[in-house]
């Protein structure tokens, strides 16, 4: 379970990059007033770091199954932030 667990740290500290990706691609595009990523990536960025964090601490906290589905739940969370935010 260690390696799950080690796994989904990684992964929901890449999807707290690209939420600092996002948010500040959006800063510098009205800035510079270019369009940027719209308030839907925006939203989808923060509640996915959100839920991320939540369960990766939940998962840290945890041994066994609990653990188990904490990592799962970064992994998913991660898994459909990239599949509709960046390839759809």
């Amino acid at each position: 379970m260690t390696a799950a667990r080690t796994v989904s740290g990684v992964v929901a500290g890449g999807v707290l990059v690209l939420l600092c990706v996002v948010v500040g691609a959006a800063v510098i595009g009205a800035r510079r007033d270019f369009p940027g990523p719209g308030a839907v990536s925006l939203t989808w960025h923060v509640v996915a770091a959100v839920v991320v964090v939540v369960a990766q601490v939940f998962a840290d906290r945890r041994r066994g199954m609990a653990a188990l589905a904490g990592s799962t739940a970064v992994l998913v969370t991660a898994g459909v932030l990239l599949w509709t935010q960046w390839w759809g």
